[in-house]
Formats: C-alpha cells, sequence, structure tokens
C-alpha cells in the first residue's frame, strides 16, 4: 500500500481507547486464505461496503468483502455518530453555479434520502444502534454566524417553511446553553452508535448471503481474465466487478487512478463520564439534540442518551504519537472553553480517525474511468454515516446494470486530482491557518 500519511496514521495509536468498542464486541469475520470467487468484490468493510455488501446480497449476487482489519476498525466505527445531511463542502450557490440547477437540486434531494435510507435499514432489519435527536442543530459562535443563520431562516419562511430558529436568549430555555449567539435546527437527521449500526448492517449482509472477510488487505487490484484478481496477505479474491470503498484509509495504489484524488484528514472525539442532573444544570445543557458550529474549523458535540457528552472536531495535520497527545489535549482545551461548567468532568475515552475529501468538495460515487467492472465511493467530507451508505446502495444498483432509484446526481461523477500529487498535504497547513483565521 502507497498511503500519504505516516504509518501511524493507519495502526492501532489514534484508535486506542475509542468508546464505541466499549459498547458492543467486534464478529469474528474470517479470514480469506487460498482462492475464492464472487461476482462481486469490495475492498472496505465500512459503511459503503457493507451496505453495498447488503444490497448485492439482497439481489441474490455472490458478494465479497475485503477487510483489512478487523470489522469497525476504520472510521466507520470510530466516527461522532451523526446520521445528518451532508457529504459535500461545496455551497449550494457555487454547485448550482458549477452543475447546474437540476444536478445541484438531485444532490439535494440524494442527502436527504441518504438519512432516510439509515433510518430504514435501523427499522426494516431492527438494528438497536441507541438512536435519538430530532434532526440536527447548528449553533452560532459569533453575532456575524447568528445573522446568517437568521438570514436563512428567514429564505426558509419565505418558501413555506417553518424554521426552528433560536435567539441567544431562547438557546438557554431549550437546553442549550452555551457561549453560542443562535442556533437554528434542520428536522432531517438523528445520531446513533455508528458502531452498533455497522455491526447490525453487516449481520444482516451475512444473513443475506454476503461473505465478509477481516485481516484481509488487498494487495493489489489486476485486471484477469475478463475480470479481477485482488491478492490478499494470504489468499486471491477473483470477481467480475469490484468496488473500492476505502475513503480516508486509501491507497495511492488500489487502484492507480486514486493517486492524488482523495484527502485524508484527521478528526478527533472525546468522549466524559456520564454527567449527572446537577451538571447538566449548571451548564444549563441537558437537550439531547446532535449539534454543530459555525465554525469552518468546526466542533460537533451531543448528550447522548446514557448522559455521557460526545465532543469532537478536526484533527491534527501530524500523525505521530506526540502529534496525538498534543490534538487530544487541544480537544479537551476547547471543550472547556465551551462547556466551562464541565470543566472537572473526566474524559473517559478519546481518539481520531480519517475523514475524506475531494478536490471538487463532492462525494465520489461510480465507474472509475477506463476500467471496466471497477466502482468507487468515498469522501464524504466527515458525513460517512448517511452518505457512506447511500453511496453502497448507489454502487449495488450501478454494478448490476441498473439506473438507481435514489437520486444520483452528476454532481456526483467526477473526482480530480489535487495538486502535487504524494505531497498534497502540504495544501492543508495554509487552508487550516486560513480557515482559522475566517473563524
Amino acid at each position: 500500500m502507497r498511503r500519504i500519511f505516516s504509518a501511524y496514521a493507519y495502526g492501532p495509536g489514534p484508535r486506542s481507547n475509542c468508546w464505541w468498542d466499549e459498547t458492543i464486541a467486534a464478529p469474528d469475520w474470517p479470514v480469506l486464505q487460498g482462492e475464492v470467487s464472487a461476482d462481486v468484490a469490495i475492498i472496505g468493510g465500512g459503511f459503503t461496503g457493507v451496505s453495498a455488501a447488503l444490497h448485492l446480497a439482497e439481489s441474490e449476487v455472490s458478494v465479497a468483502v475485503l477487510e483489512a482489519e478487523t470489522p469497525g476498525w476504520g472510521a466507520s466505527g470510530r466516527n461522532g455518530g451523526f446520521c445528518c445531511l451532508g457529504g459535500s463542502k461545496l455551497s449550494g450557490s457555487a454547485m448550482r453555479r458549477l452543475y447546474g440547477k437540476q444536478a445541484a437540486d438531485t444532490y439535494d434531494a440524494g442527502e436527504e434520502a441518504a438519512v432516510h435510507l439509515v433510518r430504514d435499514l435501523l427499522n426494516v432489519h431492527g438494528i438497536a444502534a441507541d438512536t435519538h435527536s430530532d434532526g440536527e442543530t447548528l449553533l452560532a459562535h459569533s453575532d456575524k454566524a447568528a445573522r446568517r443563520l437568521r438570514a436563512q431562516a428567514d429564505t426558509m419562511r419565505a418558501a413555506g417553511e417553518v424554521p426552528d430558529f433560536l435567539t441567544r436568549s431562547q438557546l438557554a430555555q431549550n437546553g442549550l446553553n452555551g457561549s453560542f449567539h443562535a442556533a437554528l435546527t434542520t428536522p432531517v437527521g438523528f445520531a446513533l452508535n455508528p458502531r452498533k449500526y455497522l455491526i447490525g448492517l453487516s449481520e444482516t449482509a451475512q444473513g443475506a448471503g454476503a461473505n465478509l472477510y477481516q485481516r484481509s488487505a488487498a494487495r493489489s487490484v489486476r485486471q484477469d481474465r475478463g475480470g479481477y484478481r485482488i491478492e490478499t496477505n494470504q489468499g486471491v479474491l477473483r470477481a467480475s466487478k469490484v468496488i473500492i470503498a476505502t475513503n480516508g484509509y486509501s491507497s495511492e495504489d488500489l487502484p492507480g487512478w486514486l493517486a492524488g484524488r482523495y484527502m485524508p484528514a484527521q478528526s478527533t472525539v472525546m468522549v466524559t463520564r456520564p454527567l449527572t442532573e446537577a451538571e447538566l444544570q449548571a451548564q444549563g445543557w441537558y437537550s439531547h439534540q446532535m449539534a454543530y458550529d459555525t465554525r469552518n474549523l468546526l466542533h460537533y458535540f451531543r448528550l447522548m442518551p446514557d448522559k455521557r457528552f460526545l465532543f469532537g472536531m478536526r484533527g491534527g495535520l501530524q500523525a505521530s504519537p506526540r502529534a496525538e497527545a498534543a490534538i487530544r489535549r487541544r480537544l479537551r482545551q476547547d471543550f472547556e472553553m465551551m462547556f466551562p461548567a464541565w470543566h472537572t468532568v473526566e474524559t473517559t475515552h478519546c481518539w481520531s480517525g480519517m475523514v475524506c475529501l475531494s478536490r471538487n468538495l463532492v462525494p465520489f460515487v461510480g465507474p472509475v474511468p477506463e476500467m471496466p467492472g471497477l466502482y468507487a465511493g468515498l469522501c464524504y467530507h466527515g458525513n460517512g454515516v448517511a452518505m457512506g451508505s447511500y453511496a453502497g446502495r448507489l454502487l449495488s444498483d450501478l454494478v448490476q446494470g441498473r439506473t438507481p432509484d435514489l437520486p444520483y446526481s452528476p454532481v456526483m461523477q467526477k473526482m480530480a486530482r489535487f495538486p502535487f500529487g504524494r505531497a498534497r498535504r502540504v495544501l492543508m497547513p495554509p487552508a487550516y491557518a486560513l480557515l482559522g483565521l475566517m473563524d
């Protein structure tokens, strides 16, 4: 594998002490050994790969998933658990200007369909994933941001919608007290335990006939005999078609087309011990809404059903034990700054993982150019719970030659290269510095 961070970023260090690991044990998938064949091979056992496997298996397509580590090891088992609108970092006006109104409207419909897809999967398959939150609340971190939220609420009102907008004086009354200036709630979305969701989804996929393998990293993907030959550490998987679903843990050579087209970025999360009722009242935060602030380098947070508080932010720019310790300290400092009444509340768990960005700031879901039978889904910009699940569903239709019955926008069908190739991470420090100044 040829990855652009140091080996530490892809090892056990960043994910050590992940809270979700305490909530449900990983299933014991077999290791792929010897030679195996399937109609479709999927590289990556996260939301995208497992969703694709489930939907393919339900269509009676033979499918094999290769997970490099153990179930839930990557971003799908260590994210913040926000199932919400998102996936793109491109503004609505920019998307309409670049792609046209119809393509942008279809993309917007897809984001909403992605959330509903996850809800349907949970309900239809009886997956218990500790869901809560009625939509997602955006909190203004400044007066300027509050004015933007009010303008957005006014636009929604003019369109006949009834926005859930709170002024600064109303926040505390709604259990959202903090150093915020206003709030606007989007009614689409909910929070969940991502690891319970992923494992429940994988068990459903296996029940439908999908074969899921752990500790079976793909070492090479080569065209062979009218299909593809994928070599792992202990075996070979042959398939007519292949789906790449590796997101922030992608490699420059799996396949070579991916080189320079994705940008991994670190995100760091902490969880506190359960808060007492007195502590909740002292801070004035007792809402179970999942929330995030209006900073470009945003914070995201929520009070979970067991009264633990989850708090996350963009991670560091380097990957090493020293850098990991530093970003965990910074995360704690930001938590205490935003929720000062909880400065003595202990952090019990803290970890980091990779999200994935694209140069054109939208997800990619579709066929890989000039490689017949090869498909990919990645670059969800930190919103992989819904968008990754949705990408898997779209890919299951595409590999079968079907027109997806869910919205599938042209916006998602191209993927440009970043400048500087494998050295493209040099773009991140100045970008973060600029975003920080803007905040």
